[in-house]
């Protein structure tokens, strides 16, 4: 078994390529954003196999309304009428070309880097996310010329919604502006286009318009999706290499025509400009790097190979930590609101926009501890200010400012959220004066009543929602059927509910209704234990349903009980869950969301839409329960150093996972629940990596 130390080593994002089958190169995936929600992405072949894949994925109104704007590049290195081709496109029936061929070396830092070797030259391809708009910059850095070569970037252009397909009657055009050294402007030829700019000053452009048909995306296939697409492109770029150099292509998602004049007249797309991206890039990350640090964390770090008497029990480790803070800047992005441009947090890339539930549960490992307060703050006022009926949005729609209000959960979670940032050392005043009029809103709304049915029962318990509804996280339906139905009073609805309850009683905030909250504590914890604790099974029941009936279910849901701040159950109940949670749900990533025993169990994650619906809560492991799992089983065993090796134990396959595996710096939404425990989903998703940030220091403190 690797250590961690041995990890440690692996954060430079490295992965030699050469000679590996396609297929192994295809199942490894990366990922740039700029903060903006727009991103970069593809595998480590440079082969898109999603319809999400791209150079550039703008966004029109950040982070929402996103554009596929350029999916790819052909590049050929021509030399005596031969022709190297370096990209890789997968057709029907074979790959054309094969470019990984020549590929030996992949690399992810502040950018991309493609290491190839021909038999004329050596270069590396880099692609640089600019942060302060929609810009890539992809750098060709010919580093060894020995003999002189014509090289041929064609850009393939798609100028669609990210989520559809471009088929080829799609109308697209294009015109230079500028000068000789200026850019190509591609369009859509119907009223209120977008348009994308291309620029390669030290290149010419030969204008050779075609569609190639009918790009095959395997990922896309295996989930039952549309599968196929066209791509158009204008023509190719062209230059002369007879020396090391190094050929600059931009294409940015433009606005208005001047607004790229302006930027072509600056000579903002000059060849030496790239230094300044990649300045500003490094930059970033620094600050970043310099947050984590100050954020009061021991990083020493128990090894989870321990089999001899010798072992070194712990070892510094800081530098593993900061790729963690890294992985978590991807979700961090801005908001464009009617007030202003605010922070949010992406659920996950590729397709997820900002969620309420997500978010909150993220905000404390994404931005508490890695000591981004400011944002921290600016995410729990923007869903605090979109409040309504007592309740917090789960969601913003994609094109617009409207907020959807469809969770019981996501309000609670927020309130969770928002005394962690209270006691982590964030701003008291804004806690005081923006979110705890919020806060007791919710509570009493929560309690008196409010939309989908959600209210304070007789027992004080929360109840919500019908057989028409899916509230809580375990949301999936298709066609009408609801796959884990938890309408009534859910186990982590309730324990969420305790928790914000006693959060409320000692925070001091909340002292002229002390009494209230104390009494409602009260009545809670004792319904809770009544309704929920099953003595005969050793756990909780799952939800109790609106007719009485109760889903005894072993879900992981019970472990909040457990994780959150305030228990509501007894020192030997909460040992008791986490021992039928340990021995029966989890796995080297994760925790099923349902025991591998129950009739209705499904082990893969795969097939068509509602195949994979049907799978997403009845077995599929989740990563992001990595976290309450490991706080939980701690928490029962007194954190002492055992525990600690043991959880540093548990959560080892997701570290590796960050570095060998998926999406490369970054952990994938799901995986299958039966071995080998396939990543599924989402490539990145942001409580995923959250999670395993607050399990890293919760063993290592």
């Amino acid at each position: 078994m690797s250590t961690l130390q041995e990890l440690d080593d692996a954060t430079s994002l490295s992965v030699s390529t050469g000679g590996h089958a396609i297929e192994n190169l295809l199942t490894k995936e990366w990922l740039l954003t700029n903060g903006r929600g727009s991103y970069s992405s593809s595998t480590i072949a440079g082969c898109n196999t999603r319809a999400y894949h791209g150079l550039l994925i703008g966004s029109l109104r950040p982070p929402a309304n996103r554009i596929m704007a350029l999916a790819n590049c052909l590049e050929m290195v021509i030399s005596d009428g031969q022709i190297s081709n370096l990209s890789t496109f997968e057709f029907a029936d074979k790959f054309a070309p094969a470019g990984y061929s020549y590929l030996k070396r992949f690399r992810l830092d502040i950018g991309v880097h493609f290491d190839y070797e021909l038999a004329k030259v050596n270069l590396t391809k880099s692609v640089y996310l600019r942060r302060d708009t929609d810009a890539v910059a992809i750098v060709y850095d010919f580093t060894k010329v020995r003999e002189p070569v014509d090289f041929v970037s064609r850009p393939f252009v798609g100028l669609r919604d990210f989520h559809s397909r471009q088929k080829s009657y799609a109308r697209l055009g294009s015109n230079w502006i500028g000068p000789q050294t200026g850019g190509l402007l591609v369009r859509h030829n119907t009223p209120s286009s977008c348009e994308l700019l291309l620029s390669c000053p030290a290149a010419t452009f030969e204008k050779d318009r075609q569609w190639w048909l009918n790009f095959v995306y395997r990922s896309d296939k295996a989930r039952g999706q549309d599968f196929a697409e066209d791509l158009w492109t204008p023509g190719f770029f062209k230059c002369r290499i007879d020396s090391p150099a190094k050929i600059v292509l931009w294409a940015e998602l433009a606005d208005s025509k001047q607004r790229i004049a302006d930027k072509l007249s600056t000579q903002q797309y000059a060849p030496d400009s790239i230094d300044a991206v990649r300045q500003d890039l490094c930059r970033h990350q620094e600050n970043l790097k310099c947050k984590a640090k100050k954020v009061k964390h021991d990083f020493r770090f128990p090894i989870a190979n321990c089999q001899s008497k010798s072992s070194n029990l712990e070892i510094a480790n800081p530098k593993f930590f900061e790729t963690l803070c890294l992985a978590a800047e991807a979700f961090v992005t801005e908001r464009q609101t009617s007030h202003g441009h605010r922070t949010t947090i992406l659920a996950g890339y590729h397709w997820f926009a900002d969620w309420g539930r997500d978010a909150f549960i993220a905000l404390p490992g994404l931005l508490l501890s890695t000591g981004r307060f400011d944002e921290a703050k600016s995410v729990l006022t923007t869903f605090a200010a979109a409040a309504d009926n007592g309740m917090i949005p789960n969601r913003f729609d994609d094109n617009s400012e409207t907020a959807h209000f469809n969770s019981v959960d996501a309000s609670l979670w927020f309130i969770d959220a928002a005394f962690q940032y209270l006691q982590a050392g964030g701003d008291s005043e804004t806690f005081a004066k923006e979110l705890l009029p919020a806060i007791r809103w919710i509570v009493d709304s929560y309690h008196k009543g409010t939309r989908f049915g959600i209210c304070a029962d007789a027992d004080g318990l929360i109840t919500a929602g019908n057989d028409q509804t899916q509230l809580t996280w375990m949301d999936a339906k298709h066609d009408g059927v609801a796959f884990t139905p938890r309408c009534g009073k859910a186990v982590e609805i309730n324990a969420l509910w305790y928790n914000c309850l006693m959060q409320m009683k000692n925070s001091g905030f909340g002292t002229e209704n002390t009494e209230f909250y104390e009494s409602m504590a009260d009545k809670v914890k004792a319904g809770f234990c009544d309704l929920f604790w099953n003595q005969d099974k050793g756990y909780l029941n799952d939800c109790i349903l609106p007719d009485g009936s109760v889903d005894d279910s072993l879900r992981p849901n019970q472990i909040f009980a457990v994780s959150l701040e305030f228990s509501p159950l007894s020192a030997r109940q909460q040992k008791s869950v986490v021992d039928a949670v340990q021995n029966q749900l989890l796995t080297p990533y994760g925790l099923r969301t349902l025991d591998p025993l129950a009739e209705n169990y499904k082990g893969q994650y795969t097939g068509p839409v509602r195949q994979r619906d049907e799978a997403y809560h009845q077995g599929t492991v989740w990563p992001y329960l990595m976290g309450p799992f490991v706080e939980a089983y701690l928490k029962v065993n007194e954190f002492s150093r055992k525990s600690k090796r043991q959880a540093a134990k548990f959560i080892l396959p997701l570290l590796r996972q960050l570095t060998e595996d998926g999406c490369l710096g970054s952990i994938p939404e799901i995986f299958d629940g039966d071995a080998p425990h396939e990543p599924r989903g989402c490539i990145a998703q942001a409580w995923s990596v959250a999670e395993l940030i607050r399990a890293y220091q919760l063993v290592s403190s």
